[in-house]
C-alpha cells in the first residue's frame, strides 16, 4: 500500500489534527444525545446520525451493486431529535464503525483515480476525501454540543 492510501486511512478511522470521533462519542452521556443546547437546530445524536447516513450513502455509491440517490435533505437527517433507546444509539456506532471499516478496505483495494461503480466522473479519492472532510465538519459540531453541555472539557 502506498503512503497516500495509508495517509487517506488513518483520516477514515480517526483523523489526526482532532479526537477521534467515536472516542468523542463514547464520552456523550446518553441523556444529552437528544438536547439542541442554546437555540442549535441540532443535537449530537442528529449529528452523528448525518454522518453515519451520508457515510454509508458514499460507501454505497462507490460499492453497491444497486444505487439510488437519497432524497435531499429529507433522507440525511433522522426524524427524531434522540435516539429510542441506547440500544438504537449502540447500533448507530456499529454502523458507523462497519460503514467505515469497508471504506477503509475499499481504499485499500482500490486504485485512488479510478471511477466509483456508481459514479460518472467521480474518482475513489473524491469520493473518500468528501467523507474524510464531511465527517470532520459535523465532528467539529459535536465537539461544540458537547462542550455547551459540559460534557466534554479539553
Amino acid at each position: 500500500m502506498n503512503e497516500i492510501k495509508a495517509q487517506i486511512i488513518r483520516h477514515l478511522e480517526s483523523g489526526e489534527a482532532f479526537m477521534p470521533l467515536l472516542d468523542m462519542i463514547d464520552e456523550a452521556p446518553f441523556g444529552i444525545l437528544g438536547k439542541r443546547p442554546h437555540g442549535l437546530p441540532y443535537s449530537i445524536y442528529e449529528q452523528f446520525y448525518h454522518i453515519v447516513y451520508a457515510q454509508k450513502d458514499i460507501l454505497d455509491f462507490c460499492v453497491a451493486d444497486t444505487y439510488e440517490a437519497p432524497t435531499w435533505p429529507a433522507d440525511y437527517w433522522p426524524a427524531a431529535q434522540a435516539p429510542a433507546d441506547e440500544g438504537e444509539w449502540q447500533d448507530l456506532k456499529q454502523q458507523y464503525r462497519r460503514d467505515r471499516d469497508a471504506l477503509s478496505a475499499f481504499a485499500k483495494e482500490t486504485q485512488l483515480e479510478s471511477i466509483v461503480k456508481h459514479g460518472d466522473r467521480q474518482s475513489a479519492l473524491r469520493e473518500l476525501l468528501l467523507v474524510i472532510e464531511h465527517t470532520a465538519y459535523h465532528t467539529g459540531q459535536i465537539l461544540i454540543l458537547l462542550r455547551l453541555q459540559g460534557a466534554h472539557s479539553s
